[in-house]
Parts: C-alpha cells; structure tokens; sequence
C-alpha cells in the first residue's frame, strides 16, 4: 500500500500542508480542534512526517541539538531532562551532542547539528574551549543558540547561569563562620567563566576579613573526580595543611574527600570539606558534603524556554543574560 504524503494528508483535512506540518508540531498559532483533528487523520492513515524531507525543504527541521561537557555527571543529566522536558511539549525533538570537555569534539558536534538542520542549539562549553570561534559558525548560520552554565563570554547570544561569584562567597563565608582559617580552593580551569568568578567569590570571602589569597593553597586543575582527588594529594603533602577545602564543583569535592578518607584523615575533624552543585551523590556519602545548590532542571528548562522563544520570533530581538538564584546546603562536611 502507498504511503500517505504530508499534500494527503493536508487534502483529507481541508487545510493546506503548512498547516498540517504546524499542527503536528504542536505550534501554538494552530488551533487546538484542527491540531486535534489533523493528528487523528494522520493516525488512521498511519502517517509520520520524514523529517530528513522536512529538513531539505525547509533548510531546519523540529530538531534541538544540546552539546555537554558530558552526561555522567548528575547536574548535566538534571539539566538535560529540564531541556527535554520543554521541547517535547513544544514538538521538537532533542539531538545529544557530548564533547568530553574536548574543544575539537565540540567543534564537530557543531557541525553535526548544523548540517542536521537543527532548529536551535543549546550548549555548555567544555573545559579546554579557550574562546568562542568555533561558535561563530552557528551564527553565520543564523541558526539560534543558548549557552547555559558554561558559557562563551566573547559570542553574542543568550545564556542562562548563576551568580557563580556569590555563590562561592557564600561558601567560603559559610567556613570563615564556622571558624576555618585556612581555606584552600580547588580551582577549575581559567579559561572557563564559571570557574573565574567562583574564584572571585573566595578572594572576595576571605578578603573581607582581611586574609589574602596564598598561592600555595590555590590549586588549579579540570572539573572531575581524579582532579580534586590529585590536587588533595598536593595539599596533604604540605607542612602546614589547610583546615578547610572549598572545591570548585562537586565532583572535585569528591575526589578530595576519597583522598582524605585514604589518608585516614577524618572529616570535618581533620579538615572540612564544602563543594559546588549540590550532586545528588553529596547528600549520599557519610559524612554529607556541604555544597552550593545549583539549579540545574530549572537551568535547562529555562535554556530550552529561551531557545523556543527565540526560533518562534525568527532569531530576532535582544540577547538575555538570565541568571538564577543558589542556595547554601549545609551537610556534616563542614
């Protein structure tokens, strides 16, 4: 039997095919009874519009590509369902893009969405993505983008993050009340901005009580387990070890506290611990790790409001800095 077309389609509904093409993307200028009507006919005609076909035609398709540092990790997999959760009520679908904080990955995975038509992109950066050039092509496409979280700051486009700044001065207040001195941080890479200003809240923290920054007690490294777990075997080594760590994330702050715990130290009586994310795995371990909560299902639904706002408009209008609140979460950590 002959497949139905979308021009079928569009006959045995009285309607034109655009209209048909809107209805079963659930557009919002279509009205609800013909969206209704037009997705039952379909149904019995067991018709599924070909979006490859879509795609040539149109030059876009109902497609949202999403690029991550990676998926392992509990606050871009919350973040990813929040994106998916407002695409798929607004009929697209999501195309998963992980680089593996690799800036040539990231670079490929543009050109995957990209020559897939996507309608939108909306991507954190990785860890080694030292300026945005790679993103240029999206705009010369003039294919919608959002950042969220980590965020290119010389590409003009939307983006939705945190006061990363106050969040770490928090964090850092937080040990400074509790009576810790000697506060170390396990610095993220430079080159990303979230990292840059969470530093900026610890020198601002310990500044206001007039202790400077000592570089010894300033480690830099990447985002993951294995790198909070090295720079925690540099810090043990030192003569006079801080009394208090505030890691740049939370994966960080885990591996600094699996390090601790195979040194035999005990936490917080040795040496406390505060991280960043707030992780599900934070409030898991014994003792719970005091964290600064991100919200990271807000984020991505708020990145993926933003990224529909803009495809519907035609990519018109002023670029948005949104920036959400965080929250302090204390644990047995600290």
């Amino acid at each position: 039997m002959k497949h139905k077309t979308l021009l079928d389609i569009a006959r045995l509904a009285g309607v034109s095919p655009s209209t048909v093409s809107r209805a079963l993307r659930n557009h919002p200028d279509i009205n609800k009874n013909t969206i209704k009507k037009i997705k039952q006919i379909a149904a019995r005609n067991n018709f599924s519009p070909n979006p490859i076909a879509q795609g040539l035609k149109t030059n876009t398709t109902s497609t949202i590509g999403v690029i991550v540092p990676e998926i392992t990790h509990d606050f871009f997999a919350t973040a990813i369902s929040g994106i998916e959760e407002v695409i798929y009520k607004s009929g697209y679908t999501l195309l998963l893009c992980q680089s593996n904080e690799s800036s040539e990955r990231e670079s490929l995975n543009i050109d995957l969405l990209l020559n897939h038509r996507v309608a939108g992109i909306i991507a954190s950066i990785s860890e080694s993505t030292l300026n945005g050039t790679h993103f240029k092509k999206v705009l010369k496409r003039k294919t919608p983008l959002v950042f969220f979280d980590r965020v290119c700051t010389d590409i003009a486009a939307d983006k939705v993050i945190i006061d990363d700044e106050k969040g770490a001065f928090d964090a850092v207040s937080f040990l400074l009340a509790k009576g810790y001195k000697r506060i170390a941080h396990l610095k993220g890479p430079d080159n990303l901005s979230n990292c840059s200003q969470r530093y900026k809240g610890y020198v601002k923290a310990i500044g206001k009580i007039g202790i400077k920054p000592e570089k010894s007690l300033i480690i830099s490294g990447g985002m993951n387990e294995i790198d909070g777990y090295n720079s925690m075997a540099k810090i043990l080594k030192m003569k006079k070890r801080p009394d208090a760590i505030f890691a740049v994330n939370d994966p960080v702050a885990i591996g600094a506290f699996q390090k601790i715990r195979e040194e035999g130290l005990a936490i917080p009586r040795d040496i406390a611990i505060v991280g960043f994310s707030n992780n599900i795995i934070t409030s898991l371990i014994t003792p719970g790790i005091t964290t600064i909560a991100q919200p990271s299902f807000e984020m991505g639904k708020t990145a993926a409001s933003v990224l529909i706002e803009r495809i519907r408009k035609g990519n018109k209008g002023e670029n948005k800095i949104i920036v959400l609140d965080t929250q302090l979460i204390i644990r047995d950590s600290a």
